[in-house]
């Protein structure tokens, strides 16, 4: 186990922010973790995981120790006609899960495609897109106690899991680092292609039988033209949630604006938060070096060398927008720190 001082994290964070940490670490195993926790250079000092770097802003160096996440590894655990259950690293890349599943007929989670980030961030976020969240193939994840190195650990129901939600980013929040977890994925199919555009990327592709592979390259496809790829401007995906509202709350809404997007959800009406941000005329605009992607309003973008306040103070003014037109308050998808 290597420890650094004063790393910069500018390339650790898919926003790009140039910020450093005091003391950083890579950790490829348990015994790195627990090597960390026994260092007396560290008592009392903050402590935060960082795993693909793209789900965070960083306002202000980080004065404490970073814990790189590199946990490898992706192993059967299991089998059986139906299923398949996988056990994968933290470290692990997703969308090269997600193409390693593909490639061997795995079904489940063809329809997250392209999300970046490592498989740790998965459940702690509760990744979803174009119909499918992780919870629906989630089994189990281990994790580390960052006090007192225990490896613990917790089923889908210990989870927690919401909409882009989960107990490790509420109570459990800055306490645990996830260093595995376990999915179960189909071998027989029922491809979701309902929500988004997908029926008709599909149909622009050719498609005869559609398939899990199918499925996956038209997510590809709609979230290459969608999205731009943090390695050329740094950012973050969407930034802010769908906000959900109650059913009353949503017909009060939908009669003042009738063109207003939304979908169904579980408990009340989702309505589009880039429907919200567009509407008050964010889409393109910059204020110094950040700005919101003239293609997807969701996007919050690092056009030069913007600091993490700068991209905090302008999510701050959309937010207040939205609420001052709309009476809707969104709530901020990346991790703020």
């Amino acid at each position: 186990m290597e420890i650094r001082e004063n790393v910069s994290l500018k390339r650790l964070n898919s926003f790009g922010i140039d910020v450093s940490a005091n003391y950083f670490v890579e950790t490829h195993s348990l015994e790195d973790v627990r090597a960390v926790i026994a260092e007396g250079k560290f008592n009392g000092l903050p402590k935060l995981v960082l795993g693909g770097g793209s789900n965070i802003l960083l306002r202000n160096n980080f004065n404490g120790v970073v814990l790189k996440v590199a946990f490898k590894g992706i192993s059967i655990l299991r089998e059986d006609v139906d299923h398949v259950y996988l056990k994968i690293g933290a470290g692990e890349n997703w969308h090269s899960l997600v193409m390693h599943c593909v490639a061997n007929n795995w079904g489940g989670i063809e329809n997250l495609s392209l999300i970046p980030g490592n498989v740790g961030a998965a459940p702690m976020q509760n990744i979803g897109a174009y119909g499918v969240e992780l919870k629906e193939v989630f089994v189990e994840l281990e994790a580390i106690d960052l006090g007192s190195g225990e490896l613990t650990r917790f089923s889908k129901h210990d989870c927690q899991f919401g909409y882009r939600d989960s107990v490790f980013k509420n109570e459990l929040r800055d306490t645990y680092m996830l260093s595995a977890i376990t999915l179960r994925l189909n071998k027989t199919h029922v491809v979701n292609t309902s929500y988004g555009a997908i029926e008709d990327e599909l149909a622009a592709m050719q498609i005869g039988a559609v398939d899990i592979k199918a499925v996956s390259q038209a997510v590809i496809n709609i979230r290459s033209s969608k999205l731009p790829d943090p390695a050329v401007l740094g950012n973050a995906g969407s930034f802010f949630k769908n906000p959900i509202l109650l059913a009353e709350d949503f017909e009060q809404l939908k009669s003042e604006h009738p063109d207003i997007v939304s979908y169904g959800a579980e408990n009340g009406i989702k309505v589009a938060a880039g429907w919200l941000v567009d509407q008050c005329g964010w889409k393109g605009k910059r204020s110094g070096s950040a700005g919101v992607h003239e293609k997807h309003a969701l996007v919050l973008a690092n056009y030069g060398n913007a600091s993490g306040d700068e991209v905090f103070n302008l999510s701050e003014e959309i937010l207040n927008s939205v609420r001052s037109k709309f009476g809707v308050t969104l709530e901020r998808e990346v991790n703020i720190v």
